[in-house]
């Protein structure tokens, strides 16, 4: 049997593993009974090591080294997923087995536990777990680093390869000096918003059928992804005729489930949209973090608040909200789902002061991973911090240092992506509109046309293609945050 020959083999077999721990994993988060954490975590654990021993066995080990040494003997997208699978052999190498499946373990707890210290209001709750999770990290940094990536580097690296905190810290200092000022001018005098809207309680299950509505709108294949409801809202996908969305509904906003529906679609798109041809390999999904959240934030920000949008889709909203939005107006509709605020949760804050949201943890991440501070002091620090970029302070756990689910997942290095695609989308809509006419396409209740140009400049192409790569595809020039910029202050200087 060949080195080729072999690894197909293996992926194969690895590739259902990983499927049933997804499954599992996807059920745990949605719709698993409470009680069953315990077991599924043993099962977990079975899982993992098995998992772990494939892919540490020696002849598949081997057969990777083989590959990564012919690599010209392979087709391009070969090369691209051995070159891929080699970087991830680092993680066999370097990382104790048993420290390896233990935090496997672990990951199935932490959002749990997360959860419940969330929904008590109450960071103690979470301080051991994360501090194993933190240590885990810690430790992980110094098996993995390497001469030219030390440190939080090799944690941004993983999310935005090429992107390390010299690159990250040149953009947030672009955005901090283009956008800091320009955030207090216009939340400074706030238009006063429609009391029917931020007063009023909005039905769960209208919510519901509102987000369903919007799946097809969007086109989204229900007979290859679904929507369904979590603590927080995300996408999860392994293939392209598998990908699952979630959304939450909270009464007293209505915009939450809107948004984030259509902010989960962005990415599900991504997924389903992929070439088939990649399901079976280690290239489907996006190409990175930052791409993924590009779409994501475009569909959200750039299409779904849109006066176009609104224009076709407000009759449905007030359709099923009826009576209670009979006397709101689309102007005045708008003016709330663009309102600009400082505020204090992330996932609800506009698309102005979004960026200082993700400078907040960028700032703590980096200390936390170099260990300048500890776990214990996290709330302080928040709370400092969202006072000095934002100019407000969090009361409580649950509306600041509690409020992400990502760090329960040892997701550190993966906030700065969220800034960084949505510059991303800035420039690649800024792109689009050039090639398509965009809003004659969304006030035809034509997403369609969107979606198949996405696809073609982006989607199809999986992990296929580099960022930068993508970037030229789609936009004709690398990376740039002025488009970002002048969206930003374009949007909101009216």
């Amino acid at each position: 049997m060949t080195s080729l020959q072999h690894y197909l083999e293996v992926r194969k077999k690895l590739k259902a593993y990983e499927y049933v721990m997804w499954l599992m994993s996807w059920d745990a988060e949605t719709e698993a009974p409470k009680k069953s954490i315990e077991y599924r975590s043993k099962q977990l654990e079975v899982m993992a090591g098995e998992i772990y021993a494939i892919q540490s066995d020696d002849v598949y080990m081997q057969a990777i080294e083989t590959l990564f040494e012919e690599l010209e003997s392979l087709d391009v997208d070969m090369q691209t997923e051995i070159k891929k699978e080699h970087r991830e052999l680092r993680f066999i190498k370097k990382v104790p087995k048993d420290e390896y499946i233990a935090y496997q373990v672990l990951m199935s707890k932490s959002v749990h536990v997360w959860a419940e210290a969330k929904h008590k209001n109450d960071f103690a709750l979470f301080v051991p777990t994360l501090k194993e999770v933190v240590t885990y990290q810690r430790k992980l940094v110094q098996y993995l680093e390497e001469a030219q990536l030390k440190g939080y580097d090799l944690l941004l690296d993983m999310y935005e390869e090429g992107f390390t905190q010299k690159e990250y810290d040149f953009f947030f200092d672009t955005l901090k000096n283009e956008l800091v000022e320009f955030v207090k001018k216009v939340t400074k005098d706030p238009k006063p918003l429609h009391p029917a809207l931020v007063t009023g309680t909005f039905d769960q299950e209208k919510q519901k059928a509102f987000s369903e509505y919007l799946l097809d709108v969007f086109y989204y294949d229900r007979e290859r992804g679904l929507l369904k409801t979590s603590e927080h809202p995300f996408t999860s996908g392994v293939t392209s005729v598998d990908t699952r969305i979630t959304t939450r509904y909270l009464e007293d906003n209505i915009a939450s489930s809107i948004f984030s529906t259509i902010h989960e679609m962005g990415h599900g798109l991504y997924e389903i949209q992929n070439d088939p041809k990649y399901d079976d390999t280690y290239l489907h999904g996006g190409t990175s973090l930052g791409i993924h959240e590009s779409q994501s934030r475009m569909y959200e920000n750039m299409i779904g608040r849109s006066r176009a949008f609104w224009t076709v889709h407000y009759q449905k909203l007030q359709d099923i909200f009826s009576p209670q939005l009979d006397d709101v107006s689309l102007e005045d509709f708008m003016d709330y789902m663009n309102h600009s605020a400082r505020t204090l949760i992330r996932v609800e804050a506009d698309e102005l002061t979004y960026a200082l949201h993700i400078m907040v943890r960028y700032d703590i991440e980096k200390k936390l991973i170099s260990g300048d501070i500890e776990v214990e002091d996290l709330p302080q620090l928040w709370n400092d911090t969202y006072e000095a970029y934002l100019g407000i302070r969090p009361t409580t756990d649950t509306e600041g240092v509690l409020q992400d689910i990502h760090w329960s997942y040892g997701s550190f290095g993966y906030f700065p992506t969220y800034a960084l695609g949505s510059a991303y989308g800035a420039q690649i809509y800024d792109a689009m509109s050039q090639a398509i006419d965009v809003e004659k396409a969304i006030l035809d209740n034509n997403i369609k046309a969107i979606n198949d140009w996405t696809k073609e400049h982006i989607h199809k192409y999986a992990q296929s293609k580099t960022p930068k790569d993508i970037m030229m595809i789609a936009t004709q020039k690398p990376f740039d945050p002025i488009h970002y910029v002048n969206y930003l202050k374009g949007k909101y200087n009216k």
